[in-house]
């Protein structure tokens, strides 16, 4: 079988298509593959063909299979509005945008993408970063239009759309590519300056010292003086900020360090003193950037993580025009409420709305973390950000950028950012207080070496200074915060408040709500006790007259074919009566049902139905338990957790759902006053927890010491609760506490490393036994000791 020279794949029998690539003629297996080399041979690009080095893999993206809608979104980037929002202007009437590039799979697929877009007038520069796959491209709008390039790069086979990230993010991005500099520049330093302080060290020994020593000096002067004013930059500006504040931070002992060795080096080597320490300097500088390096990645990889919910939207959808039905694709900022709109399969929901038209599969696993897809049907609400996986749905909007649901959540996930517990404010005052305490000691080392030993003072009170620095005991609780609180918001669990992981474990009870908690808010029919007649049959005429209800109690009967119903009517409060095959019968309450009614079969929401003579069926009905309900608390009781259910339900639902789940504690009837009072009468050192989502709910999970709410809780619940369950699934509580506790323990477990190391490495650094580069390798180690144990949070254990 002969193999498509484009694509690797086997051609056909059938199919003779050829094209003369490199002086042969090729044979091809499609059109699609035709006119993408063809694409190639025209613009003279044929030694792409060369480069190329995986010839199995080729994008699937060509000419034939671009989408109409796709030719239409196209258009839109010639909008003088969506160029002044995607792009940022240059110098020249030029334009500069950052395109995400799918379907790369070799060197020569970047190489060639930039060489067919730098062929256009007006393209001025065409980067493609082969790692991120993200093409840097600065053209002339008024030249050549950006649909014309996009349009070109979707010909060679690939897709392209623009690279927006998040402002924050940017700044990272920024912060850690300066970062790079920084260490690079002070990595080589520090090796450079190396090899004049060796021969400086040995320089008596060889006979060389007196002849070369001020070259020596000089050239390290010369080196250590960018490591300084470049690379240890940050730290002085912290210095100058914290002096100006009056605010003691630990760039403080780090910055007088530095400047320290470098002034008492420099003034060394112009008046020809005993000793310079710019390797020191070097070092110092080097491995304390080094942990600045990772703690900005850690953080940077953070908030990428956070900013793929913002970046989840897209820019454009199709709107169906409300008279003739038309489909236009417009940006998503032209949208309003009560638009509908098409979301094809494979898209992206742009807003918050209600399905209208069609049925399929949403994947919700952004929002909720659920990574099964849920049915949708016409009338079910759907949520921005969300995947359209199956079907073509129409959809009516009900919200748009920040009243959707999503931008909710990442509200309550920045003020979970911005919410401190008390043991990160006491570590943080105490590292200030450490911080003084180190600046008094070190002068009253310096005084001391003063006496004893005049030449080893500054150096010894240098690595006084270094060695205590409290970068790790800062560092110990928000890295370990951070990394918990990332990994629950992967599992559906978003915690909005600081407080919440280091409370929980100290709770003792866990409180629930019943209806729309522990249940699903649902009613439906649990048992049917046929007294004349079939189940089945009893069924069918049930169905047939709730049917034609608007109570609630009517979604509970469903059955497949309904019988006609005449001559409906409806007594509020009691049931319904109908004709039936000519035969009048009655569903509700017994006493309405009939006058000599039997008795219900026991306690129970049960509702009779009869003919006009006879009674034919009982029919209990009770709200739904969540089907993981039961696991859940059995759960929570096993590790020591007392559950109690309060619930303003009067029916003996409560006493049986409580019989069902073995609840260790149950009130009825209890308003939301009444939820209020119970929560104040407990002890405040059980911590307890209270599980809600009504509106009802919001005073008692604003009062409870740790709230949460279920992700179908209602918006003004969610505002008030201290942690969302986004998928909606009581499980996650056991797995929220067990990682409360393993956040507890490695909080402890980083205090105690970090006053431990400050504690043990003092009397080194005081004695003289610990010079300056020992210091700076000893504090960058226990600050990356901390982030390090504190990134086991990540993984969450579920068992």
């Amino acid at each position: 079988m002969t193999e498509c020279f484009h694509c690797g794949a086997d051609v056909p029998q059938d199919v003779l298509i050829e094209l003369d690539i490199l002086g042969q003629a090729r044979k091809l297996c499609c059109v699609g593959c035709e006119a993408v080399a063809t694409a190639i041979v025209q613009s003279g690009s044929e030694t792409f063909y060369h480069y190329r080095t995986d010839v199995n893999e080729t994008p699937e993206f060509t000419p034939a299979s671009l989408p109409q809608t796709m030719k239409m979104e196209l258009a839109l980037y010639d909008n003088t509005d969506v160029i002044e929002e995607l792009s940022e202007a240059s110098d020249n009437n030029t334009r500069q945008i950052n395109l995400i590039i799918e379907g790369i799979t070799c060197a020569a697929c970047a190489w060639l993408i930039e060489k067919q877009l730098k062929q256009f007038s007006g393209v001025e520069f065409a980067n493609l970063n082969l790692s991120q796959h993200k093409l840097q491209l600065r053209w002339q709008q008024d030249l050549t239009p950006l649909s014309e390039l996009i349009t070109r790069i979707y010909a060679l086979g690939f897709k392209a759309q623009p690279y927006s990230p998040d402002q924050a993010q940017k700044q990272l991005e920024s912060e850690q590519k300066k970062a790079t500099q920084r260490l690079g520049l002070a990595a080589l330093g520090m090796m450079q300056v190396m090899m004049f302080a060796l021969p400086l060290y040995v320089g008596d020994w060889a006979g060389v010292f007196e002849k070369f020593e001020t070259y020596f000096r000089v050239a390290s002067l010369i080196i250590t003086t960018p490591v300084v004013l470049y690379s240890a930059r940050p730290f002085f500006v912290a210095f100058w900020r914290d002096m100006k504040s009056r605010h003691l931070t630990m760039d403080v002992p780090v910055a007088i360090a530095i400047g320290s060795a470098y002034l008492a080096s420099i003034y060394s080597t112009l008046t020809q003193g005993e000793e310079v320490y710019f390797d020191s300097v070097c070092m110092f500088t080097f491995f304390l950037l080094v942990g600045r390096f990772l703690e900005s990645r850690t953080r940077l990889k953070n908030c990428e993580a956070g900013n793929h919910l913002a970046n989840v939207l897209p820019r454009s959808t199709l709107r169906i025009h409300p008279l003739d039905k038309t489909e236009t694709v417009v940006p998503v900022s032209q949208l309003h409420i009560n638009d509908h709109i098409r979301i094809l399969p494979g898209a992206t929901l742009v807003a918050d709305g209600t399905i209208v038209e069609g049925q399929t599969s949403i994947d919700e696993s952004i929002i909720t973390g659920e990574f099964l897809p849920i049915q949708k049907h016409v009338g079910d609400n759907v949520i921005g950000g969300s995947l359209n996986v199956e079907n073509p749905i129409t959809i009516k909007i009900s919200a748009l950028d920040k009243d959707m649901q999503i931008s909710t959540v990442m509200s309550l996930l920045d003020r979970a950012t911005q919410d401190k517990p008390k043991i990160a404010i006491l570590a943080d005052q105490v590292a200030q207080h450490f911080v003084a305490a180190v600046l008094v000691l070190s002068a009253l080392v310096f005084i001391s070496w003063s006496f004893i030993d005049s030449d080893r003072a500054f150096w010894i009170t240098l690595s006084v200074l270094v060695a205590t620095c409290p970068c790790a005991l800062s560092l110990a609780t928000p890295t370990a915060l951070t990394a918990a609180t990332s990994a629950l918001k992967h599992h559906g669990i978003l915690i909005t408040r600081g407080h919440v992981l280091q409370t929980l474990t100290r709770s003792k009870r866990v409180i629930f709500d019943k209806t729309g908690t522990l249940t699903l808010g649902q009613l439906n029919i649990e048992k049917i006790i046929t007294l004349n007649g079939t189940e089945q049959n009893a069924l069918q005429i049930a169905a047939s007259l709730e049917a034609l209800s608007s109570h609630p109690i009517a979604n509970a009967f469903t059955f497949s074919p309904l019988l006609s119903v005449n001559n409906l009517s409806q007594q509020t409060g009691a049931g319904l009566q109908g004709e039936i095959n000519n035969q009048t019968y009655k569903i509700g309450l017994a006493h309405y049902v009939l006058k000599q009614a039997p008795a219900a079969p026991d306690n129970g929401h049960w509702i009779l139905l009869a003919n006009q003579q006879t009674p034919l069926a009982w029919f209990l009905l009770s709200d739904q338990l969540r089907a993981d309900a039961p696991s859940t608390v059995a759960a929570l009781q096993a590790s020591g957790l007392t559950c109690e259910m309060l619930s303003g339900d009067h029916s003996g639902q409560v006493q049986l759902i409580a019989k069902k789940l073995n609840l260790d504690k149950v009130q009825g009837g209890v308003n939301p006053e009444g939820k209020l009072n119970y929560i104040s009468t407990l002890p405040s050192g059980d911590a307890s927890i209270m599980v809600g989502d009504g509106i009802n709910d919001v005073p008692v999970l604003a009062q409870a010491p740790v709230s949460i709410a279920v992700g179908s809780a209602s918006d003004l619940a969610k505002i008030h609760s201290d942690v969302v369950l986004l998928s909606n699934q009581l499980q996650h509580l056991p797995l929220l506490i067990k990682q409360a506790k393993r956040t507890s323990i490695i909080i402890k477990q980083n205090l105690i490393w970090a006053l431990l190391y400050n504690i043990s490495v003092l009397p080194l650094a005081a004695l003289g036994l610990l010079p300056p580069y020992m210091a700076a390798i000893g504090m960058s180690f226990s600050s990356l000791a901390v982030v390090f144990n504190a990134l086991r949070l990540n993984k969450l254990r579920l068992n």
